[in-house]
């Protein structure tokens, strides 16, 4: 019974055998046949170029790995500065000034976009090279090592380029030598002194220090001395740059100790041919315009008074318009003190026409009342152009003697008051007596138009004089 149904097993394997061969030859085909289509469909997709190692896994990705590997990255602790424990790590810096963007004067700051660059050395970055040849990196893998914490003192705004990526480069040399490059604007303050503005010079700083780590911990210094600090061609609008120079010192925080800090120096000197015509060339055209007054008849009053009053407030716009564009120090500027003195002499020239007339007034009234003008003389009309009256046309009376008194002998009399004086003068010569002050100003009241007269020549000498002193101090 046993052999029986170990033959019918044998049967039915025998049969069964060729239907199974059949199946997989199919299986084969079918495959191959999809594998040929796929390969038709990556050959149009990619215009006729079969890649046969689409499986193989990307080579920078293996190259990166690779890098970090070599680097040992992951077999230190690059929270720690390199050597620590020992003698401070020198960093070296240079920097390449790419542009002065803006100096404000309202803010007293000024804005710069550098390239500041970092050197020093870290054993644990050294690597094995035949070669000999450094290998640069971007700022993905700045993030994963340790690199000198340099800010900047008293800066308002910083920031690193970003675009089209992070303007930041890292390259390690086989010996552990690391140069860290990045390209920054920063806003920083300037301590400006305004005394001589607009004919001042400024001295500006920008200046670099280690955060975290005193000069026990970190030694900053320029790399190549005095050539650490190169500049492109820079042109400003308002300014010229008299003079790059670098310079280093300690700084010293009660709490932290002394670190190094380094100094960026830059001497500005202001153009003043803006200035020029924009402020002093219109305050002295109004000054100049002031004086036509003095040319004008004292009897004009509408014509003189608006002249006066127009240039007065002309001065005070071109004061105001100055003041705004400044900041508000509390000393006083050499601009405030051309613009004042120029709006003293114009307010003298309205404060003169006011004196003109009315010594005038009072003149007319005193003759008047002398009857020396008659009831039918206009003024108006018999005016000269220099403010004189016409003689021909004011009745001049005559002055009477004195009377003498009948018991007094004038010879007698001149006699005894002499005798003790000096000796009687001899024939042919005049007595004077020096004229006092009040004399000569009341001789000047009676004659008003003699005002006039001396301030066509007084106030432009005035004004002359004060500005061969003014550009002669300030120049």
């Amino acid at each position: 019974m046993n052999l029986v149904l170990l033959a019918f097993r044998l049967m039915c394997l025998a049969w069964l055998w060729p239907v199974t061969l059949l199946n997989g030859s199919h299986r084969s085909n079918k495959r191959r046949h999809k594998d040929v289509y796929l390969g038709e469909n990556v050959k149009n997709k990619h215009g006729g170029r079969i890649d046969f190692k689409m499986k193989k896994s990307d080579s920078t990705k293996s190259l990166l790995i690779k890098s970090e590997q070599l680097l040992r990255i992951e077999d230190h602790d690059f929270a720690m500065r390199p050597g620590f424990g020992g003698a401070a790590i020198p960093v070296g810096i240079d920097v390449q000034v790419e542009s002065i963007d803006s100096i404000s004067e309202v803010n007293m700051d000024f804005t710069m976009t550098l390239y500041l660059r970092h050197y020093w050395q870290d054993d644990r970055l050294a690597f094995p090279s035949s070669s000999n040849r450094s290998r640069t990196f971007d700022a993905r893998l700045v993030k994963k090592i340790w690199v000198p914490d340099v800010f900047f003192v008293h800066s308002k705004r910083s920031f690193i380029h970003d675009t089209t990526m992070e303007n930041i480069m890292l390259r390690v040399y086989p010996d552990g030598n690391i140069l860290y490059s990045v390209r920054i604007t920063v806003t920083a303050l300037c301590a400006m002194d305004f005394s001589s503005f607009p004919l001042d010079t400024q001295n500006c700083s920008l200046e670099l220090e280690s955060y975290a780590y005193n000069e026990n911990d970190l030694m900053l210094y320029w790399k190549n001395g005095n050539d650490s600090l190169r500049t492109d061609e820079i042109v400003l609008s308002q300014f010229f740059i008299e003079e790059f120079h670098p310079s280093f010192g300690l700084a010293f925080y009660s709490s932290t100790g002394w670190y190094n800090r380094l100094y960026i120096n830059f001497i500005l000197r202001r153009h003043i041919f803006f200035f020029m015509l924009q402020t002093y060339f219109p305050t002295m055209l109004m000054v100049m315009l002031s004086w036509v007054s003095f040319w004008i008849d004292r009897r004009a009053v509408p014509a003189r008074v608006s002249l006066g009053i127009t240039t007065v407030l002309t001065m005070s716009t071109i004061i105001t318009g100055v003041s705004a564009s400044m900041p508000q120090v509390s000393y006083v500027k050499a601009v405030d003190i051309y613009l004042w003195a120029s709006f003293l002499f114009v307010f003298l020239s309205v404060i003169e026409y006011a004196a003109v007339n009315y010594f005038t007034t009072v003149e007319e009234m005193k003759k008047l009342k002398r009857g020396k003008i008659t009831d039918d003389f206009n003024a108006t009309q018999n005016m000269a152009f220099d403010g004189c009256y016409h003689d021909n046309d004011i009745d001049l009376m005559p002055f009477q003697e004195l009377p003498s008194t009948p018991n007094t002998d004038p010879s007698r009399a001149a006699t005894s008051r002499n005798s003790t004086a000096e000796p009687t003068p001899s024939e042919g010569t005049r007595l004077r007596r020096k004229k006092s002050i009040k004399h000569n100003l009341s001789f000047i009241m009676s004659n008003s138009y003699m005002i006039d007269s001396y301030s066509r020549i007084i106030f432009p000498m005035t004004y002359l004089l004060f500005n061969i002193i003014y550009w002669s101090l300030y120049s």
